[in-house]
């Protein structure tokens, strides 16, 4: 896929999973294993800022990360550093990207409801 310009909703992914992390302390951070949910900060490329997001951790030592806001140009392949404050937590490669900004809107718009005449068809007036 070629996205028409830099910044197509396209480019733009709010959820991605890693394969196992590893932890510099060799264990997940403990917040993460009590609450099986924690906020923090990730990167995936050395220079870019950091990027609020919540990590949810899964079975096989793996996270799923949601950002609070879309990140572009993701990749496969890419490692996820993740940090609290200025603290290296450890790091993850990226395995799988949840949908773009650009799917989930076209889905948005899909989903706008049936039709009155489906409605109808469903729940016949009385």
């Amino acid at each position: 896929f070629k996205a028409p310009t830099t910044d197509h909703p396209a480019l733009y992914r709010d959820l991605l999973r890693t394969n196992r992390v590893h932890w510099i302390a060799e264990e997940p951070p403990a917040e993460l294993i009590r609450d099986k949910m924690m906020e923090c900060h990730f990167r995936f490329r050395h220079q870019m800022a950091l990027v609020p997001c919540v990590l949810t951790l899964n079975q096989d030592g793996s996270v799923w990360v949601t950002l609070v806001k879309p990140a572009r140009a993701i990749t496969p392949g890419q490692f996820a550093v993740f940090y609290k404050g200025d603290e290296c937590l450890g790091s993850g490669k990226i395995l799988r990207m949840g949908p773009s900004v650009y799917t989930m809107q076209q889905g948005r718009n899909r989903e706008e409801g049936p039709k009155k005449e489906e409605i109808d068809k469903i729940e016949p007036a009385t």
